[in-house]
């Protein structure tokens, strides 16, 4: 069995240094992950079994290849984990000559150039994947067209004080339709058509692999100081609620653990977990 995991997080967004629209808790999450990992033993702690991309070493180019690394020559009972934080944002899907659903994508390092990551991307390395391989997919990003304005409103909040959201507004060529048909159904990324309505973890037939989403497809997913240090909330909670727990527990009880965390510490985004009847049921990383 081998056991693999790519992480990547962005704080820094070009260009490099001040001037992108930088983060600040999302090199520590990757941080909080690769410890969980390690420490329960799902992902040795090796640099053959886990590559961690951060800032301006996790570009479009540098997670893309990643990805094909971690799910090159994947055998049923491997245990693959793909964890990213940073910046989300939202496109139209366009299928033919219609404007039909939106699709949620994440941002890498250098976005604004080489553009965003879509869902068709990382369907594209997952069409192949032989069945019994064991995918974690974990997402700590926003999905959010009101982000920009929460954003704007927290510019002047001390920094001891305030909240991030990680999104990221899309450039005009991929947001002006969602602008102009604002009832446009909710597709995210790696998520099937109209799950983001629901509490529930989500059953879809033929997964395969099991997605972790920091928030539902219309909300934001905070970053905040945490004992004094910024992290993502929904990252924060699932390593915390996983260590607690250890390996034993399943990936529903989990899922709701977290939730409950997340509320506790005052936060409204409701993670999303998505994969098949069985998988949603097994022990989490088997």
């Amino acid at each position: 069995m081998i056991r693999k995991a790519l992480l990547v997080g962005i704080n820094d967004y070009a260009p490099v240094g001040s001037g992108g629209p930088d983060l600040r808790g999302c090199v520590n999450d990757v941080r909080d992950m690769a410890n969980t990992l390690s420490v329960l033993n799902i992902v040795p702690a090796t640099a053959s079994s886990m590559k961690i991309l951060t800032d301006a070493r996790a570009t479009k180019a540098a997670i893309l290849n990643g990805f094909k690394w971690l799910v090159a020559g994947a055998k049923k009972g491997d245990v693959l984990v793909f964890f990213y934080s940073g910046h989300g944002s939202q496109i139209a899907d366009v299928s033919g000559d219609e404007v039909d659903k939106k699709d949620e994508v994440i941002c890498p390092h250098d976005y604004a150039t080489a553009g965003m990551i879509k869902d068709d991307d990382f369907r594209a390395l997952l069409v192949n994947l032989p069945a019994g391989v064991n995918l974690d997919v974990i997402l700590d990003s926003c999905y959010s067209g009101t982000g920009t304005q929460v954003l704007s409103a927290l510019a002047a909040t001390p920094d001891e004080q305030s909240i991030a959201y990680r999104y990221i507004e899309p450039p005009i060529d991929w947001g002006f339709f969602i602008d102009a048909n604002p009832s446009l159904p909710v597709h995210g990324i790696l998520k099937r058509e109209g799950t983001g309505g629901s509490r529930d973890p989500v059953v879809v037939l033929n997964m395969n692999h099991v997605l972790w989403a920091a928030c539902k497809d219309n909300q934001t997913s905070a970053e905040a100081p945490i004992n004094g240090v910024y992290r993502g909330i929904f990252t924060y909670n699932f390593c915390k609620a996983l260590r607690g727990a250890g390996t034993s527990i399943t990936r529903r009880r989990l899922d709701s653990q977290v939730t409950v965390n997340v509320k506790g510490m005052g936060y409204n985004q409701v993670a999303q977990l998505e994969g098949t009847t069985s998988s949603l049921n097994e022990k989490v990383f088997t």
